[in-house]
Formats: C-alpha cells, sequence, structure tokens
C-alpha cells in the first residue's frame, strides 16, 4: 500500500512543531537529529531535527526536518496540510482544530462552508497553513 505523509520543512522549530503536533494529534514521536548521525560538521547543528516522524492514531503520519544552516530556507505560502473526514470524524477533527488553533492565525473560522461542509482554515503557529472539512453526508 502507497501512503502519502506530509514532510515538513523548518529553520530550528521543527522539534518543536513536531512535539506541537503531538499534543494535538497523539500518537508516538520518534525524533532523530544531526548529531546522533554525525550528518553535520557545524556543532551549531547537533541537536536540529535531521528526520522527525509523529506517527498517530488512525493512520495519520506527519514528517518534518531543520534545514542546515548552509542551505536556503524559505517559509512556504503554496502548500497547505488537509485534515478530512465525514460526520462521524467530527469529534477527532474539531478536537484537531482546537488543538491547532492554539497561537494560530485563522484564516478562516470553522464553520458551515458555502457547499454544506463544515470548513476551516488556519496558518498554526509554525507558519504551517491547514485546512479542515468534515463532509456533511
Amino acid at each position: 500500500m502507497t501512503i502519502l505523509n506530509p514532510y515538513l520543512g523548518f529553520r530550528d522549530e521543527a522539534r518543536a512543531a513536531l512535539e506541537f503536533y503531538e499534543g494535538v494529534f497523539g500518537g508516538e514521536l520518534a525524533i532523530s537529529t544531526f548529531g546522533e548521525f554525525h550528518a553535520s560538521e557545524d556543532p551549531a547543528e547537533a541537536d536540529k531535527v535531521m528526520h522527525g516522524q509523529l506517527t498517530a492514531p488512525g493512520g495519520l503520519v506527519l514528517m518534518a526536518s531543520d534545514t542546515p544552516n548552509s542551505m536556503g530556507y524559505t517559509p512556504g505560502s503554496s502548500h497547505s496540510v488537509s485534515l478530512s473526514g465525514g460526520p462521524a470524524d467530527q469529534a477527532e477533527l474539531t478536537g484537531f482544530w482546537d488543538g491547532l488553533a492554539d497561537g494560530a492565525t485563522i484564516t478562516m473560522p470553522l464553520g458551515v462552508a458555502p457547499w454544506g461542509d463544515t470548513f476551516g482554515m488556519l496558518v498554526d503557529k509554525f507558519g504551517v497553513s491547514w485546512l479542515v472539512n468534515i463532509t456533511s453526508s
């Protein structure tokens, strides 16, 4: 089975972001640093996240890493992470929304959209855009 997982890039905030998402989604968090794998000659990068993976209940997987200092980094505004489900998932998705909203900029409050679903958009405190859609049927 092929699985599509979001992989988010950060500059020095991957650990904090993954820990935040762990609080929102639950699950098991695994983090490897550049220092653990001797992947950088720069001692300042030893504690940076080389690879982090949050595996949450229900099959949700979110990955992230820190961008090394030697590489350019431009926070993205051309991508979003979408969470969606049906009426049976409403409590779970609303809980995710509430968690992600902590410190976020709400760009569209979670509410009934013109197409009849419950929909909302926000940019979390780490600059990641999220969409939540709960179908009406």
